[in-house]
């Protein structure tokens, strides 16, 4: 696939060609454990699937072909099994910087599983440039970015990161899940490691689980390529497939997530039952120019807070009719989240306080329906 190509004509045909034996258009599913060898050590290419796969090489290609920059991938059995794989990478003693508002899940990963290994996660606001100056030390290996953040949605400048990393000899690892590959091109500003959490957009349908990493650096896929090899957190090869499919339709359904978000922000924003709304493409956003300058749209994510109690907010979700309350995001089906209650309730409690993460905070994944219905559902509920 020439990187010539426009990123929607890229999605359609990356990582796959046709099957030489039977010219078949769709990669197969090659579902066996083991290959036969001609003698001890030769064979064609592949000896046992936790190594590699066809079908799964065919996915890992698709998955740097659709990230700008990328000249490798990997591809994980879930997203936090892809960050595992960058940690594994570390050394006691090692420092990493974390955005405060990082995705609870991961702040969980470092918190209570590799802060044992005597690794010093500083969890800091990244939107002030200075603190993360100062933090930044010789000790630091990893500078950790999510942008957009989950769930209140900081833009965070990644070539700024970048900056601060390369003036200590640490990496940056950009976790690129809310904006996807469509919108936000990390390895282009200046990132050593993408990450995504491919249950979400990549995937876009809520029926896999799966993770990824992009790089644009062969001896640092080398390095990750042994963890993933060595710790053996891959996907199956018919969940390869199913990636395969799905990221064919992702252009096409990223418009539609940033259309109808835009929307509903928009609605939102004016709602006298709404107290803020957190979107970065409403010119309200504190970082609206940022995004702006960073991402080529603003991807279907966003929170708000509802005014009254924690009541109110109930009384609201069970209204919903369109709307369904659950966990994950970036399907194509709109989805409602409590992060305090849900996606963050592993943050500690004084730490959500500060970030804003209250008991009437809500996190919306815009799916890809009509807009007039979502607006309708919502208004409904807030009557």
């Amino acid at each position: 696939m020439s990187s010539d190509h426009k990123i929607k004509t890229t999605v359609v045909h990356a990582g796959t060609e046709p099957e030489p034996r039977t010219g078949a258009i769709m990669t197969p599913i090659f579902l066996t454990s083991t290959y036969v060898q001609e003698a001890p050590g030769v064979h064609k290419g592949y000896d046992y699937s936790r190594a590699d796969n066809p079908t799964r090489e065919a996915h890992e290609k698709a998955l740097t072909q659709i990230e700008r920059g990328a000249t490798h991938a990997l591809a994980f059995a879930s997203g936090l099994a892809a960050e595992q794989a960058i940690l594994q990478t570390l050394n006691s003693g090692d420092r990493v910087i974390v955005c405060d508002d990082v995705y609870g899940g991961t702040g969980r990963l470092f918190r209570r599983l590799f802060a044992k290994y005597n690794i010093d996660f500083q969890f800091v606001d990244m939107s002030d440039i200075n603190l993360v100056k100062k933090t930044a030390t010789p000790n630091t290996k990893l500078i950790w970015v999510e942008s957009p953040t989950n769930p209140t949605m900081k833009v965070i400048d990644i070539g700024v990161m970048s900056q601060i990393a390369k003036s200590v000899g640490a990496r940056l690892v950009v976790d690129n899940t809310f904006a996807s590959p469509i919108f936000q091109s990390p390895l282009l500003m200046g990132a050593d490691i993408v990450i995504h959490s491919s249950t979400k957009y990549i995937g876009g349908h809520s029926d896999m689980i799966g993770g990824a990493l992009m790089v644009a650096d062969k001896a640092l896929f080398t390095e990750l390529k042994f963890v993933q090899f060595a710790a053996g957190a891959v996907p199956s090869p018919f969940e390869s497939f199913m990636f395969l499919r799905s990221i064919k339709t992702l252009g096409i359904r990223m418009e539609q997530h940033a259309k109808n978000a835009m929307v509903v922000a928009e609605f939102l924003e004016n709602h006298p039952k709404v107290k803020n709304v957190f979107y970065p493409g409403l010119k309200s956003h504190p970082q609206y120019e940022l995004a702006k300058k960073q991402m080529s749209g603003f991807s279907g994510m966003l929170s708000f807070d509802l005014k009254g109690d924690y009541d109110a907010v109930l009384k609201f979700l069970k209204k919903l009719k369109i709307f369904a309350l659950a966990e994950s995001l970036g399907g194509v089906e709109s989805l409602v989240n409590h992060p305090e209650k849900m996606t963050h309730a592993s943050v500690p409690e004084e730490l959500r306080k500060k970030l804003g993460i209250g008991p009437n905070m809500l996190r919306l994944s815009i799916g890809i329906e009509d807009s007039s219905d979502l607006i309708a559902d919502l208004m409904q509920a807030l009557s």
